[in-house]
């Protein structure tokens, strides 16, 4: 097809659209176009699926009353590029990739996708008339809308399974932010030559290890449930109690924790039940609702599923391949990991920020670090923190290992400054933390650029790394395992930097800034769940950030 054809054909796809949403509308397609003579099944399709395409342009896309197109445009461009025939059937009969395309969607699940989203219960509905009903599969107009929704359903996983569907943000590392009409068309045109559905929409997936692992598990969390059922979802915290009790109530009702969803429950049968929910799932008993009440109702397999399609969504926002050697900092695992290699070549705990101060999504390098640091302390922590336990007290300096500096860097006496006249406004010094074994950065400090003025380090408060749920920082993270991150970094360079001479710069606490290495690129990113052992482990939504994308973009969702 020349080039001039095919302006020509987009020309009319743009002059139709505007001229059916200013003017005279198109009517309806006939719902029945029942062709007896065989050979002229595939000429009455293509009649049909012309007057569709100008009906759906006209109306954004509408179909139907219950089918609407997501790529309407797109799919236009397409049959107006084939002169409107049939491209997934051929007299009365499906082409191997339309059962194939099919098949796929049926099983889309498996993709951390929703079958609904690509007209399943609908093309299911028509592929049983056309193959069980003599006198559907001789309706043209049946065929058309089957034609269309198989069209619009190849184009929107190719860009769901290509750029998912979260929004891109300020740490997606994605250069396709937009996907022109050619390249899905180019991908059509892919499967008509090699008729592998399969393999054309794997090709559109992430290239990362734990993509794959996230997938594999998620084929074992299907296979686990036998059917998944639809629970009231609560929101939390609570915005309007009536409601949320009303809410509540129906959800306890699915539980069969009570008998009614609508009876009217007093202050006492409130209480039983919500004891009664507590103990059943091992939570602390209180008879009060709590957050942790609310997750555990929360948790159901639907909702578990949501989750699972929402990071694999997250893999999509990362460049197709990532570096050879990296630093993978995973907030909601509390977990460091160092790639070499497609080898995880170290693992270690990592303590972040709390749900006030969030440890922030970065990408960056890691270009030095530093024996003994000395930390200054951020002005947020000083102003929410400290300055008030100051001007209560200047001894907390001391036991704070703090000192009082001004812009010149010279220590000033703390008992020589007027503390009650400072504030947010006025606060011409810094705080520094001298080094030590009792600095909150510990012995060694990684530096990287980012804006956020964060980095890992070390901490003298060891001991926290024992806990579960290590959202406990100010938004710096804080690594357990960081001496063998700098014998990492510097395995290169025995000679300058043997492991004894870091050591023993710790051991004598002298202070060195160790740089020369090959950086290291540094992701801190936030996954919930992921791939272990071919199942899925799931993590704590410590900041919420899957509760915001769920009623974003997954809340309405179909479960079947």
């Amino acid at each position: 097809m020349n080039v001039s054809k095919i302006f020509f054909q987009l020309f009319i796809v743009f002059f139709l659209t505007e001229l059916f949403s200013c003017n005279t509308r198109p009517e309806k397609p006939e719902e029945k176009d029942i062709v007896e003579i065989r050979e002229q099944i595939d000429v009455r399709v293509t009649r049909n699926i012309q007057k569709n395409i100008e009906f759906i342009l006209a109306n954004k896309g509408r179909l139907s009353d219950t089918v609407l197109l997501s790529m309407d445009s797109l799919v236009g461009t397409l049959y107006i590029r084939h002169d409107y025939k049939p491209l997934w059937s051929k007299q009365e009969n499906w082409l191997p990739e339309a059962d194939s395309l099919f098949q796929f969607i049926e099983h889309s699940k498996e993709y951390g996708l929703f079958p609904n989203d690509y007209h399943f219960k609908a093309l299911q509905k028509v592929r049983s008339l056309v193959s069980t009903d003599s006198t559907s599969g001789k309706d043209a107009a049946l065929w058309s809308r089957g034609e269309l929704m198989l069209s619009d359903a190849f184009f929107l996983i190719t860009r769901h399974l290509k750029q998912g569907r979260l929004q891109y943000d300020s740490v997606t590392l994605r250069k396709d932010t937009v996907l022109a009409d050619d390249f899905f068309l180019n991908i059509y045109a892919q499967l008509k030559q090699s008729g592998n559905v399969a393999g054309i929409f794997r090709s559109l997936e992430p290239k990362h290890g734990a993509y794959d692992s996230l997938k594999a598990g998620l084929r074992f969390f299907l296979d686990s449930v036998n059917v998944f059922k639809r629970y009231t979802y609560l929101p939390y915290p609570v915005k309007d109690s009536a409601t949320f009790f009303n809410m509540l109530q129906k959800r306890f009702f699915e539980e069969d924790v009570v008998l009614s969803a609508t009876d009217e429950m007093d202050t006492a049968a409130w209480r039983g039940a919500i004891r009664y929910y507590q103990q059943s799932k091992g939570l602390k008993v209180t008879g009060k609702v709590n957050e942790n009440t609310v997750q555990s109702l929360n948790n159901t397999d639907w909702e578990k599923f949501k989750r699972i399609a929402i990071n694999l969504d997250r893999y999509k926002l990362l460049p197709d391949t990532l570096p050879e050697t990296f630093v993978w900092v995973n907030l909601p695992s509390y977990r460091l990991k160092l790639i070499d290699f497609d080898t995880i070549a170290l693992e270690s705990r990592v303590i972040v920020g709390t749900a006030r101060t969030r440890t922030p999504l970065l990408t960056s390098e890691i270009s030095n670090f530093i024996t003994y640091p000395q930390w200054t302390v951020p002005y947020s922590i000083i102003f929410k923190e400290m300055l008030p336990q100051i001007q209560k007290n200047t001894d907390y300096l001391r036991k704070q290992n703090l000192m009082v500096v001004d812009k010149n860097d010279s220590i000033i006496d703390p008992a020589k400054i007027d503390w009650s006249k400072l504030s947010k406004k006025r606060f011409p010094y810094l705080l520094k933390q001298r080094q030590g074994d009792d600095n909150s950065l510990g012995v060694l400090k990684f530096n990287f650029a980012n804006k956020y003025s964060v980095y890992l380090h070390d901490t003298n408060a060891r001991w926290l790394f024992s806990k579960s749920a290590r959202a406990l920082s100010h938004g710096c993270v804080r690594v357990k395992e960081w001496e063998k991150l700098s014998h990492f970094l510097v395995r290169n360079d025995p000679v300058k930097y043997h492991p004894d001479t870091l050591r023993n710069w710790i051991r004598r606490q002298e202070k060195h800034v160790i740089y020369g290495f090959r950086r290291i690129p540094i992701f801190i990113r936030y996954f919930t769940c992921e791939g272990s052992d071919g199942k899925v482990k799931f993590y704590d939504d410590i900041y919420g950030e899957d509760k915001i994308l769920r009623q974003r973009y997954f809340a309405d969702k179909s479960i079947n």
